[in-house]
């Protein structure tokens, strides 16, 4: 395991204790990225990690055209699911997590966002 994914592992494995968040990466085009043990997952719906997967490319696509314009997060509804992503700045790489589509997104956010800034600083540390 290398340095950047033992700073960063500690931060996700952070964000899956909260009750609702079921799955988090911190992934780039390709779906390549830090990530917990899948077995720590609380998603019990393999499909929605497998379609995730295949529309990372297409997300990413999204994400390199409109970063430059302020774009910092997209959400999107995967049937009885939401996925986050909270984009980090300058940079094509994103924190992604998957919550119920019913959870409350205003603690999650707060908490998606923490994290991201732990990211970042950690990134800018090692640079």
């Amino acid at each position: 395991m290398g340095d950047e994914q033992r700073e960063i592992l500690p931060i996700l494995e952070e964000l899956l204790q909260e009750e609702d968040i079921l799955a988090v990466m911190l992934c780039r085009k390709g779906f390549d990225g830090i990530k917990p043990d899948p077995g720590k997952f609380k998603l019990s719906d393999a499909q929605v990690w497998t379609a995730l997967e295949g529309a990372m490319d297409d997300v990413f696509s999204i994400i390199s055209k409109f970063t430059q314009a302020g774009l910092d997060k997209i959400y999107f509804e995967l049937g009885q699911y939401e996925v986050m992503f909270f984009i980090l700045p300058e940079d094509d790489v994103a924190l992604v997590a998957v919550i119920p589509a019913l959870a409350n997104k205003g603690l999650l956010e707060v908490e998606m966002e923490n994290a991201r800034r732990e990211i970042v600083k950690k990134n800018l540390e090692n640079r």
